[in-house]
Formats: structure tokens, sequence, C-alpha cells
């Protein structure tokens, strides 16, 4: 059923998961689309045969879930997009599963390798040019120090080069959170952290450039073990893991953090 269609009165048994499920399956199949305004309350609730209250529950969990955006006196807007799903799930997973960064950082390690081998077989010549240039943007010769932007980029474009949307998703946040951990534990200074490893990433581009994926997956998982490394010994580092060895406060932060500024971005888009 879209918003189009009259879906007579939904009875009573679970009403507001009746409806939370018809709006859901709307958004992510796409009849509901991202930045769609969602019909007023009073509408939703005429349409359903349901009273606001019932409606206004339903919409909560929508916004819980990331799908929705309800601000007061504008309504309900859908803000649904990849990243932000699966910023919220893994955001989820973690604190559930009581995991720790090395768990999560470790995992990126899995993801990026994977990513550069399907590089290597799948990104076209223009797209791994590019990528030399996002990389060369992360030379201390360009002057000034290495940002989280310029990271960013790099590792986002890389995982790009894949042509595979969830490991995409996956790669760009989970890049986000390790970024942020090593840049407060610098104290924003990443050169202390990736300043030395310029020459690493050129070395991953040139496997591609080759299309070595054995070569490139061997590079990106020694660029990881001296990111680790090298962020491991950075006193702020010493300092936290005396009380919290897996750093799991700040690893809850950065991702309560980052899954809200996904919302916010998807309100903008």
């Amino acid at each position: 059923m879209t918003m189009n269609q009259q879906p007579g009165k939904i009875y009573r048994k679970r009403v507001a998961d009746q409806i939370l499920e018809d709006l859901r399956g709307q958004i992510l199949s796409g009849a509901l689309a991202h930045g769609a305004k969602l019909p007023s309350e009073r509408e939703l609730a005429a349409r359903y045969g349901v009273s606001g209250p019932t409606i206004r529950e339903a919409i909560r969990v929508l916004t819980a879930m990331g799908l929705v955006s309800s601000r007061n006196g504008s309504g309900s807007t859908v803000t649904a997009q990849s990243d932000t799903l699966i910023a919220v799930s893994i955001a989820a997973v973690v604190q559930f599963g009581k995991m720790d960064g090395r768990d999560v950082f470790g995992l990126l390690g899995v993801l990026n390798a994977y990513a550069v081998r399907l590089a290597a077989e799948r990104a076209t010549d223009e797209e791994i040019a590019h990528l030399r240039e996002t990389a060369e943007r992360t030379s201390a010769a360009n002057g000034g120090s290495l940002t989280a932007a310029e990271l960013k980029d790099f590792f986002h474009t890389l995982a790009e080069l894949s042509h595979h949307p969830l490991l995409i998703s996956l790669c760009r946040f989970i890049t986000q959170i390790q970024i942020g951990f090593a840049a407060e534990l610098s104290g924003g200074n990443l050169e202390r952290v990736a300043g030395a490893l310029y020459e690493s990433r050129i070395e991953i581009v040139e496997a591609l450039e080759r299309r070595d994926g054995d070569r490139a997956v061997e590079l990106v998982e020694q660029y990881h073990r001296s990111v680790i490394e090298r962020t491991r010994k950075l006193p702020r580092s010493e300092e936290i893991a005396a009380s919290d060895p897996g750093f799991s406060k700040l690893l809850a932060s950065l991702l309560a953090n980052s899954v809200s500024l996904g919302s916010e971005s998807g309100e903008r888009a």
C-alpha cells in the first residue's frame, strides 16, 4: 500500500506495529523516497483509522531507526540513506555485543583488504587516477598538517572503487570512526598517526595501477597494522588504556556522535 492508496481501517492487534511495518516498507522500497514529507499526523490517523497517539508511536520508532526525522511544527520527513542505516545498525550491534575498539578496527582491516582486492578487478583507470590524486593530497609536502578530511577522502574513494554498495557503506562508517578515534587520541594531530604513512598510501595506489590485487591487499593490511600500532603508542592512548583497555567509552561516544551527524546530514540532503 502506498500513500496514494486507501489502507482501510487497521484493527486492534498491535496496531502501531502494523502501521510501522507499512510505512517502513514504503520507505525501504522507495515508494516514500528520501526527502519526502509524510502526511500529517491527522491525515495518517484518518487513513489508518486510528488515533493520533498510535501514529506518534509508529513515527517515534521510525525516527529511532533513522528512517525519518521529526520536528515540531514541520512534520516528518523521510531521511533514509544507506550510510545512516548502516551507522545506526553498527552502533546498535557494537553496543549490544559489548564490543571494543579492537573488535571494530580489526573488522575495518578485513573490509579494506576486501575492498582493495575488488578495486584491483573492478575500478577503471580513471577511478584509480582519482585515487592517486586523493593520496597525493595527504602529503605534508602540500603544506599544512594532514587533516581528517584528507584521510577520509582517500579511504572513502578506495572503498568506492570496489563497486560494492554494502562494502562501501561499511568502510565509510568504520573509517570515520577510526579517524575520529585517532584524532581524539592524538589531540587532533593526525600527523602523529598517519603522516609518516604517505608513501604507504602511494604504494597502495601503485599496486592498483598494476592491477596487482595480492600486493594491494598486503599493503592495506600492513598499513592498517601500522595505524593501530602508532595509535596505541600515543601518550593519551596509554593513559586511557589504564582504566579502559578496550577504549569502550571513547568508542561509544564516537559511535553516538557519528550516528547523530549521519542523521543530520540525511535531513539536509
